[in-house]
């Protein structure tokens, strides 16, 4: 038995042919983007020079650095949030704290442990807060926690550099002195950018894992020696 031909038609008539179709034109304008957004950027990052990419990233992060230092402006840290502070921060503590197995009463913890106390905290005082109805996302809180670390920080290069000297009471003093000062100013940066995002009757729950965070810190600094 013999059936009708059968054909498949693909295309219309007069339509383009599939070559023709499938080409395009996939360039990218170098000039600066027309938007009305004013917190998008007024760039192309598709086309933009590596260099420019990576300084304008540290230059991002250096600007975090201040306003941690000098914390008026809340929403800094929160609007571009970004993991690298935090990271620099907790490699160069875990660098300058980690003891050195050789020495039994070296006085500092493994560098593992510092990792862990670092990332492991601020992701308890996250979900804490996250918990307690923060209004705020859970890198966003990361990042601040992360960057706060910064006066903690520059007391552990404080104490580094006075454990150079024989150690007296006088000067173990100055190193809790120093410490104090770092705890306190870390407690009191990450409130600043934290303290709003948190329901008005729950912000002393939410602030006093915070307090907690920052004092195991400051005490792993202090406690710090080369005896």
């Amino acid at each position: 038995m013999s059936s009708p031909e059968t054909t498949l038609e693909l295309y219309d008539d007069g339509a383009e042919s599939p070559s023709e179709l499938m080409s395009g034109d996939m360039t990218v304008t170098s000039g600066p983007r027309n938007t009305t957004d004013p917190s998008s950027p007024d760039f192309n990052t598709l086309d933009e020079p590596i260099r420019d990419t990576i300084m304008r990233d540290v230059k991002a992060v250096g600007v975090k650095f201040y306003h941690v230092l000098i914390p008026r402006e809340k929403n800094t840290l929160l609007r571009d949030w970004d993991l690298w502070g935090p990271l620099v921060l907790c490699t160069f503590m875990a660098t300058i704290l980690h003891g050195s197995s050789d020495e039994m009463h070296d006085g500092g913890p493994e560098f593992a442990q510092v990792f862990v106390i670092v990332w492991i905290g601020a992701m308890i005082v996250t979900l804490n807060s996250k918990l307690l109805g923060g209004k705020i996302s859970f890198f966003q809180s990361i990042c601040v926690l992360g960057y706060c670390l910064t006066p903690c920080a520059l007391a552990l290069i404080v104490c580094r550099i006075i454990l150079f000297s024989t150690q007296t009471a006088f000067l173990f003093f100055l190193r809790f002195l120093v410490s104090s000062v770092g705890f306190g100013w870390a407690t009191y940066a990450s409130i600043i950018f934290l303290g709003d995002s948190q329901p008005p009757n729950r912000k002393a729950l939410a602030m006093y894992p915070i307090f907690l965070f920052y004092f195991i810190i400051s005490w792993l600094v202090v406690s710090h020696s080369n005896v």
